[in-house]
């Protein structure tokens, strides 16, 4: 049990002390070095370049750099770049179309490092100065153009300015990479409210033209269907006559027949009206006189409203 207890304590002391403490020393004394992903270590030694690592993985360094790299951690210095793919946006520069209208620019690029050398010693900012190059090329490549190309054509405005600011920057060991116009606008506030007014007004205008447009249209359907109504409808009070006057004719054809028609016609307009029908027995005209004054006498009378 001992035995066991103490491998264990040994075996931790090892793994989590004594390697970590070897591999520190190791490093420090020069013998390697571990170069990460998109990485970069420049070595330097009295002023000098002793030495260039951007692969990554494991380096034995006495096999790269010499008999120096034992010292170069202590007498030299050791620069870790990185280079990875950077992105920056600048922010409405000032630009003037061709019309003279002030406009303003925004523009979004890439950059990454390919000469870790250069970009250490050939420029002490190389990204501050890649962003003025970026800036001054597109204000200068940019102005004076006509408005309508400059708010279309924003692929051709970004290939402009990645060829006139690319070589700039090469010198520098920065190369530029994809560049962007991702935004251009009006920087003037008055001309915008301008802008504004002009645009809502010629909405209003193709708005009051469409309904005046929809309420012709509607007239002139309505109009076109009323003409043809009155068409067909006067055609067929021409018609009526002629349909009942032929109606007419056949029924004269038989005495009976006409004279129980018009029978029938009056004692429905009878029935229909608004009159008092007084029926008497078949008698002489005197008598028929003395029955209507008896009908008249027993008539009830009708009662005077009251005021």
């Amino acid at each position: 049990m001992t035995a066991f207890l103490l491998t264990v304590v040994l075996s931790f002391f090892s793994a989590f002390l004594a390697v970590p403490i070897l591999l520190a020393l190791l490093r420090q004394f020069g013998i390697y070095t571990v170069v990460r992903e998109r990485q970069c270590q420049v070595f330097m030694l009295f002023g000098k370049v002793a030495g260039v690592l951007d692969e990554p993985g494991f380096h034995f360094l006495p096999a790269k750099l010499g008999l120096r790299a034992l010292v170069i951690r202590w007498l030299g210095t050791c620069h870790k770049l990185d280079m990875r793919l950077d992105q920056q946006y600048l922010r409405s520069e000032p630009v003037n179309s061709e019309e003279g209208a002030p406009m303003g620019i925004g523009i979004w690029y890439e950059m990454y490092i390919s000469d870790p050398v250069d970009f250490l010693f050939k420029n002490a900012d190389p990204r501050g100065s890649l962003s003025a190059n970026v800036s001054n090329a597109t204000v200068r490549c940019l102005s004076n153009m006509e408005l309508d190309h400059m708010l279309v054509d924003r692929h051709e405005m970004s290939q402009t300015v990645r060829d006139e600011v690319s070589p700039m920057s090469h010198a520098w060991g920065y190369r530029l990479g994809s560049v962007y116009i991702r935004k251009v606008h009006f920087r003037d506030r008055g001309m915008i409210d301008q802008i504004e007014e002009k645009v809502v007004n010629r909405l209003r205008q193709v708005t009051s033209a469409i309904l005046q447009d929809g309420e012709n249209q509607v007239k002139v359907i309505t109009s076109t269907a009323e003409r043809k109504a009155a068409i067909e409808f006067a055609k067929a009070a021409a018609l009526r006559p002629r349909i009942v006057g032929e109606a007419l004719g056949e029924i004269a054809a038989d005495p009976e027949i006409e004279r129980t028609l018009f029978t029938l016609l009056e004692t429905e307009a009878l029935l229909e009206g608004d009159t008092e029908i007084t029926l008497t027995p078949p008698h002489s005209d005197h008598d028929r006189m003395a029955q209507l004054q008896i009908v008249e006498r027993d008539r009830p009378r009708r009662s005077e409203p009251s005021v």
